[in-house]
């Protein structure tokens, strides 16, 4: 028997009717897989808010920490630092001149003799000084003698005391600090800081030379050193930043020459000699904020207790208190705030600070400071303008929400006693 006769002879198997609809070629079936539901997860036990503040607390940590930290390396790198800064606030003041100079010169040469020129300024101002001050020594002995003469006369007689106790008690004060090695002590620490100052002086003149002369190239160096994504926010806030500083130096220029010729004027018009020098060393010295007004001035007030007696010296010190107040409560303020775009408790607050962390340098460096982190921070947070008017926070909507908020706070705050907040 052949094969096809036993598949002629063979019967397939009928397949079941309830058999499942097979599916056709390229006919598409949705697979479907059944999971277990998810176990129910207990409520978090803690809120919201107090995870936010709790995220926003220790982050404000580590950006202290590192503040701390900057501010003490800082400290231990001083006698480099401070010079740096010095010279970039000269290089700010400085800047226009250098530029115009460039013009007919070329850049190395307008550079030195910009350095060269501020040189021969700061000499010949305290030549000048110098000069006045040898002119009227003699008169300033002989009014010295009869003041103190004067001034011993109104304290023997305004408390009582006898000649012989004020000298005994001199000579006592002069025992007690010669005593021991304290003079030597001071003569160390006096040749000390001499050294220091010297230093830390031709340091700012070679930096100076160099920020005028390649500045562009030393910050296109500083540039380079951050990721290529960030290179553009870092250009234009370093152009923020330089435009700060040259507004604070303007700013700093017209409050120091207010304090000289307000001082100044005060001796002259006292008749305390010297008048001159005192308004030279007052100018130099305000740009050094508050401070530096306040001790220049008191050596106004110095002479004139010398030479005219504490009447006259009490004059002179109302004349630099008032001076000062002045500079202080409206000048620094108005002036300074205003140039630098910060506000003027900012700038209050600002000097007061860097008076503690650094002393008279700090407080010369803080508003400056103040003003490019303000500038650069709007930049780099992406601020579009700076708001004046506090309604200008908030649109129209967030505005009415605040409102509401305030009338149920208000409404809140009208419930009797008893009654549940619920009710209102």
């Amino acid at each position: 028997m052949t094969d096809k006769r036993r598949l002629r002879g063979l019967r397939w198997p009928r397949l079941p009717r309830g058999m499942p609809h097979l599916p056709e070629r390229g006919e598409e079936q949705p697979i479907v897989i059944q999971t277990a539901p998810e176990a129910a997860t207990p409520q978090a036990t803690v809120p919201p808010t107090f995870r936010a503040v709790s995220e926003w607390v220790w982050r404000s940590l580590v950006i202290g920490v590192g503040i701390i930290a900057l501010l003490k390396l800082v400290s231990i790198l001083s006698e480099v630092v401070f010079p740096v800064v010095i010279a970039l606030l000269l290089a700010a003041l400085l800047d226009p001149l250098y530029r115009r100079l460039r013009i007919v010169l070329p850049k190395g040469i307008a550079a030195g003799v910009t350095v060269l020129g501020t040189l021969a300024a700061i000499v010949a101002l305290f030549s000048f000084v110098g000069n006045q001050f040898a002119a009227q020594l003699d008169d300033i002995i002989g009014q010295m003698t009869e003041g103190l003469s004067q001034t011993r006369d109104w304290v023997e007689s305004t408390f009582d005391l006898q000649e012989g106790q004020i000298t005994s008690w001199l000579a006592e004060q002069w025992a007690t600090i010669a005593e021991g090695d304290q003079l030597s002590d001071l003569a160390t620490q006096a040749g000390f800081t001499v050294g220091q100052v010297l230093t830390g002086f031709f340091l700012v003149m070679f930096s100076l030379f160099f920020f005028l002369y390649d500045g562009p190239g030393i910050w296109a160096w500083v540039v380079r050193l951050f990721p290529r994504r960030a290179r553009a926010k870092v250009l234009s806030s370093g152009a923020i930043a330089w435009n700060q500083l040259r507004a604070f130096t303007r700013a700093t220029i017209l409050v120091a020459g207010v304090d000289a010729i307000g001082i100044g004027l005060g001796a002259f018009v006292l008749g305390v000699p010297f008048a001159s020098g005192i308004a030279l060393l007052v100018f130099l010295g305000a740009f050094v904020p508050i401070v530096g007004a306040l001790l220049s001035g008191f050596i106004a007030v110095l002479l004139a207790f010398v030479t005219q007696g504490p009447i006259t010296a009490l004059l002179m010190l109302l004349v630099v208190v008032a001076v000062q107040q002045l500079e202080s409560n409206l000048l620094q303020p108005l002036l300074l705030g205003r140039a630098v775009r910060v506000h003027p408790l900012a700038v209050i607050l600002g000097i007061a600070t860097g008076i503690i962390v650094g002393g008279i340098i700090g407080a010369l460096t803080a508003v400056p400071l103040v003003a490019v982190l303000n500038a650069v921070g709007h930049n780099l947070l992406g601020h579009e303008e700076a708001v004046d008017d506090p309604s200008e926070l908030a649109s129209d909507a967030e505005a009415a929400e605040i409102r509401e908020d305030l009338a149920t706070a208000a409404e809140r705050e009208d419930i009797d006693p008893g009654e549940s907040p619920s009710s209102v």
